[in-house]
This record gives structure tokens, C-alpha cells and sequence, in this order.
């Protein structure tokens, strides 16, 4: 195992069976996950090497051969200028290419590429709408899909210390590590997300028709795709909210919500309507959640009634020493924070000796009392 830390070419991770077997069946039985974030540098070349093992799994094409044919042709002419110009690439195309494995997932690869350009711009350049499924193969890192099949909500934490609370009938695609200068993920139904603040990595949200953008904030959103509306609504911090560009008809309007704002985005006529005070409006009002209603705002509060809280909003389990903790007090603001952050405070407040678990809606705290 410890061979590993020597890989430094992405045919290295393609050779090792155990690493095909955790990217293609998702069983992580020699940790590579936890490896992967052991060291950041390392994370993007294992994600490289993912994208050409996830290529093979590429779905069938009513595509004529002749289109296909020309399409590899012209990728691959793409790929050897960018090869030829392109400096401090972290592998070679034609290197990997001397592997006759390898070229089977090269060319998975490139297909894949070929069938998405030809489908987007020949068979579907007359849609008007953006579905889920059209916006997930538009991404080729690699995502992993959560769907609440549950009549509760579910809890996600994000690589990044995100954290969202998936809504029944909901699916969230996301990558398993945020790679690059942007977070993106992609949602079908509603959920409501705290995004774990940075600045230099902003945080989008693909929802349908729109495109949310925020750095570090709390808000909800709304998009099935068998209603007619897609709604955005601010609870903390500052978000963006613009029309997809994959949309035929785009007018490539962005509009800025404060908390207590929404949108709302009506598919009839693509016009998006502002909402300055969500109090005002009946449907909106109507749908604000425990999440979005309690104060997180805590002054000499019971610990054990901070949890309560907790459990109140989230919908969680909190399992915890009651005998230890209900003597124990907090001072803190909890209001802008993801839950695996609120926890960490709660926790670091009480001292060293209380630390906490969190399997889906299940949450363990440990602790010998307050110091």
C-alpha cells in the first residue's frame, strides 16, 4: 500500500486494480478517499485519472458512424495542437497512448467528448429548457449522486465543510473533492445550503434554468422540474443568481439577493422576478422552513438546549452525555456557519475532551463535561 506514495503519473493510478475498483464500483476498502486528502497536491492527479476510468462508462449513441468518426477526428486534432502548446501539462496524451489499455480509455474518452458536442450542438440546439440530466453530462469530473428517497430531509457535508439539508424527492450531484479555483454542483428538487466561506473559490449551485453563485452564506432553493417555477431565497449573506447559458434563449440577466430576498424564475416566458420582502409573499411565507426561521444567536444558552436546536433545524439525531453537559453554558453566534462548523464550535467551547461523529442525519458528540 504504501507504494502509492510514489505514484507521480497518472498511468500509476490506472495500473493499480485497487484504485480502478474504488472509481469504478465507489467500494473504498483501502482508503483511498482518505488518502486523496491526506495531500492536497496529490488530489489533482488522482482526479485526473479518475476522469479516464469514469470515460469508459459512456452511453450508447444513435449517432451515425460517419458523425462519430468525424468528431474523433476533430478531437483529437484539438488535443495534439493543445498538446504541442500547452506547457507543464501533468501527463502526456501520447504517452498514456502507448498503453493498449489505456487507448481503450482514451477513446472512451474522446467518444464520450465527440457524442456530448455533436448531441449539444446538432440534436438539441432547439431546447428551451435545462434539465438535470443535460447539465450532469456537461460535467466530466466525476459526481457523486445523492437522492432522498426518504420522506425527511437528509444532511450532505461537502468536501469543502459545506454542509445541505437534501429535501424528500431531491437529488444533489457533487464531486467527491472540490478540484480547481470554483465549487460546483448540480441540483433537482430543493435543498437548503450553508457554504463554508473562501473567498478565492467561489460556490455554484446548477438548479434548471439558473445558476446561483455565492461565496459564503445560507439560502434555499427550489427547482423541480415539474413545476413551473425555480425559486431562490437568502437567508444569510449575498448570492447571484443568472439564467443558464445553456439556455437557447438566455437574456444573460443576473440578479443580486440579500437575506430576506428571493427569486423567483418563471419558466413561462423566462423572466425573473424579484422578491424584497419574502414576507410579503403568501407561497414563500407559507414555505420557510425550521432551518430558516430559528436564530442560531446564543447567550448563556443550556448546551443541551443549543442541541436541541440543533436537532430542530436540521432534522439530525444528536446522541450526547446529558449527565455531563446539563450544567454547561454557551455564548456564541452559530447563524452563518455550516453544521459540521457549529459542531466544531460547540465542541472547541467546551474543551479538548468533547469532540463529535456525524453519519448522515446521525450526530455522536463525546465529552467529559465542560471545562
Amino acid at each position: 500500500m504504501q507504494e502509492r506514495n510514489n505514484y507521480k503519473e497518472v498511468e500509476d493510478f490506472l495500473a493499480d486494480k485497487s484504485f480502478r475498483t474504488w472509481v469504478q464500483s465507489e467500494e473504498d476498502l483501502d482508503r483511498w478517499e482518505e488518502w486523496t486528502l491526506e495531500n492536497p497536491k496529490r488530489a489533482k492527479l488522482v482526479e485526473e485519472a479518475r476522469l479516464w476510468l469514469l470515460a469508459m462508462n459512456v452511453p450508447e449513441s444513435t449517432l451515425s458512424q460517419t458523425d462519430i468518426q468525424l468528431a474523433l477526428e476533430a478531437t483529437w486534432n484539438k488535443i495534439e495542437r493543445k498538446e504541442i502548446t500547452q506547457k507543464g501539462i501533468n501527463f502526456s496524451v501520447f504517452k498514456l497512448w502507448s498503453n493498449y489499455w489505456l487507448r481503450g480509455v482514451a477513446a472512451a474518452l474522446v467518444l464520450g467528448l465527440a457524442i456530448s458536442w455533436l448531441y449539444k450542438n446538432n440534436i438539441n440546439s432547439d431546447n428551451t429548457i435545462v434539465t438535470y440530466k443535460e447539465l450532469v453530462s456537461e460535467n466530466y469530473e466525476g459526481l457523486v449522486e445523492q437522492t432522498n428517497h426518504s420522506n425527511k430531509s437528509q444532511i450532505i457535508t461537502l468536501s469543502d465543510g459545506s454542509s445541505v439539508l437534501l429535501k424528500p424527492n431531491s437529488k444533489l450531484s457533487y464531486p467527491k473533492i472540490f478540484i480547481g479555483n470554483e465549487r460546483k454542483v448540480y441540483l433537482s428538487g430543493e435543498a437548503f445550503f450553508e457554504i463554508s466561506k473562501n473567498p478565492n473559490k467561489p460556490f455554484f449551485v446548477f438548479a434548471n434554468e439558473i445558476v446561483t453563485r455565492v461565496v459564503g452564506t445560507s439560502f434555499r432553493i427550489k427547482a423541480y422540474s415539474d413545476q413551473p417555477n425555480v425559486e431562490v431565497l437568502v437567508r444569510t449573506g449575498k448570492v447571484t443568481v443568472k439564467s443558464n447559458e445553456l439556455l437557447t434563449n438566455s437574456k444573460k440577466k443576473e440578479v443580486v439577493l440579500l437575506p430576506n430576498q428571493a427569486l423567483r424564475f418563471v419558466r413561462q416566458g423566462f423572466t425573473f422576478n424579484k422578491i424584497t420582502d419574502i414576507t410579503l409573499d403568501e407561497s414563500l411565507a407559507h414555505s420557510v422552513g425550521n432551518i430558516e426561521q430559528l436564530s442560531f444567536e446564543f447567550t448563556d444558552i443550556p448546551v443541551t438546549q443549543i442541541l436541541k436546536t440543533i436537532e430542530q433545524a436540521y432534522l439530525v439525531k444528536i446522541d450526547y452525555p446529558h449527565s455531563k453537559l446539563k450544567d454547561c453554558h454557551l455564548t456564541t453566534s452559530l447563524s452563518d456557519q455550516p453544521l459540521p462548523e457549529k459542531l466544531k464550535i460547540i465542541c472547541k467551547s467546551l474543551g479538548n475532551n468533547t469532540s463529535y461523529e456525524m453519519n448522515g442525519n446521525q450526530i455522536i458528540i463525546t465529552s467529559n463535561g465542560c471545562e
